[in-house]
């Protein structure tokens, strides 16, 4: 029995190489609940993503007949690709299991509320894509988070200060 468990504490969690990040997303929205979706993609698309290419810039998800589908992510044509080279903004197929999909249904047709990717990644070699369930944020919020962010910010300045002496 030590053993299983030892074995269990030993693995590690699959490292993520993140491919793309969505840096706007935090600021434009707020952030409500967070899932891991694989993608439906060409031999060509893995292969750009694998040099480090894409943009999640003005991308995000819908739900249509039951399936979730990825909209406005480029990822740029493999350069060494040929004739069977991909469209770089093509609507891609998310890869979520029933009940999240018929959850995702449910909240997104209750509230205002929208799907957003917040980055692409590898992990054990395969291509996830970080999907948040968001709702839009008013200016005046995006003023609050701002404020706080420059406080939180200047209280950690202070206290290294007092901790060096200063």
């Amino acid at each position: 029995m030590a053993k299983k468990s030892a074995a269990k504490v030993g693995k590690k969690q699959p490292a993520k190489q993140i491919v793309a990040s969505n840096r706007k997303a935090r600021h434009n929205y707020s952030i409500l609940d967070v899932y891991e979706a694989g993608i439906s993609l060409l031999g060509t698309e893995v292969k750009s993503l694998r040099a480090g290419q894409a943009s999640l810039v003005d991308a995000f998800a819908t739900v249509d007949d039951g399936e979730v589908w990825l909209r406005n992510m480029h990822i740029p044509e493999y350069h060494h690709g040929s004739w069977t080279n991909h469209e770089p903004r093509r609507t891609r197929k998310l890869l979520l299991h029933r009940r999240q999909i018929d959850m995702l249904i449910g909240k997104i047709r209750d509230g205002n509320l929208t799907l957003v990717p917040l980055s692409v990644y590898f992990t054990d070699g395969k291509v996830k894509v970080e999907l948040a369930l968001a709702r839009g944020k008013q200016a005046h919020d995006k003023r609050q988070d701002l404020a706080r962010r420059d406080a939180q910010r200047e209280v950690t300045r202070a206290l290294g200060r007092r901790a060096k002496g200063m």
